[in-house]
């Protein structure tokens, strides 16, 4: 395993270069970095840290400054030190500026301002919280997504990462002999969205489960015939209700919100999926 000092420097966050950098390297196999985060650097002060730490622990830097006087004097740093200084933003910024024919502003940490946008995210996020777990169904009409599935199917990570895209996503767990609440039959607004997964990956993860709540095994929870059941009637309701379906089984969160927003997208402009089908249809 090779591993490597990586700086990622920052005017804002570093969320926009921390996703870059990990993007990029994840491409590469039996490499490790060693990660410095400098966040926030928008003085001399703060930038002489970051160079001190350059020149402790050498390595690769990444950088999204963009005051010119400071980009200029972690260049010029790094051009002595003889190290590599990416501006990971520059080739974006510089084609958008060519093409619109319009100047960028050079301001740190614009994507973070307090906009419609911003507080549409945080009402987003409000609505998630409040209604996970088959919370508050007296108001689901207002959900653009609602995620339907037995215990264990990420149901909430993904309605919560999909807050953070301003999207409003509740969740309803499938419950053994327990009906779906009322309320679902009245929707017509909401996509509804039915999650599953491998029946033997389930019963792995709810064991872990009661593990971490110190409950024995010997409770049905983890049940391999019953967790079988489980996803088999699930599909079937799925089926029935004609929700399209998706199997997070070898998916990540992002991946089934990418799914997810595809799906809202066709929607909302009536087109198909990528393979022909209506946006109703099952995706599993």
């Amino acid at each position: 395993m090779k591993q490597f000092h990586l700086h990622l420097v920052s005017d804002a966050t570093g969320e926009t270069i921390n996703s870059v950098a990990r993007a990029c390297v994840i491409q590469f196999d039996d490499v490790r970095p060693v990660e410095h985060f400098w966040n926030l650097v928008r003085t001399d002060r703060q930038l002489d840290l970051v160079l001190e730490g350059i020149k402790d622990k050498p390595g690769l830097v990444m950088f999204t400054l963009v005051d010119e006087t400071l980009r200029r004097r972690l260049q010029d740093f790094c051009r002595e030190m003889q190290v590599p200084c990416i501006p990971v933003l520059d080739p974006l910024i510089n084609a958008l500026a060519a093409y619109l024919g319009v100047e960028s502003q050079r301001q740190p940490g614009r994507q973070h301002a307090l906009d419609a946008e911003y507080f549409s995210r945080i009402d987003a996020v409000d609505f998630a919280l409040s209604h996970d777990d088959g919370q508050s169904n007296w108001d689901l009409h207002e959900a653009d997504v609602i995620l339907i599935g037995v215990s264990r199917t990420s149901k909430t990570p993904t309605c919560i990462y999909l807050a953070n895209r301003g999207i409003k996503a509740a969740n309803i767990p499938l419950v053994p002999g327990t009906s779906l609440p009322a309320e679902v039959d009245l929707l017509t607004r909401p996509l509804i969205v039915g999650l599953t997964k491998d029946p033997d990956r389930l019963v792995q993860i709810r064991r872990n489960r009661l593990k971490l709540l110190n409950q024995g095994e010997t409770s049905t929870y983890a049940d391999p015939e019953i967790v079988r059941n489980e996803v088999t009637e699930a599909r079937r309701l799925f089926s029935r209700r004609k929700w399209p379906v998706i199997d997070v089984s070898r998916r990540s969160i992002e991946e089934t919100a990418s799914e997810i927003m595809m799906l809202l997208a066709r929607r909302q402009t009536g087109g198909l999926m990528p393979d022909g089908r209506k946006p109703e249809g099952g995706i599993s």
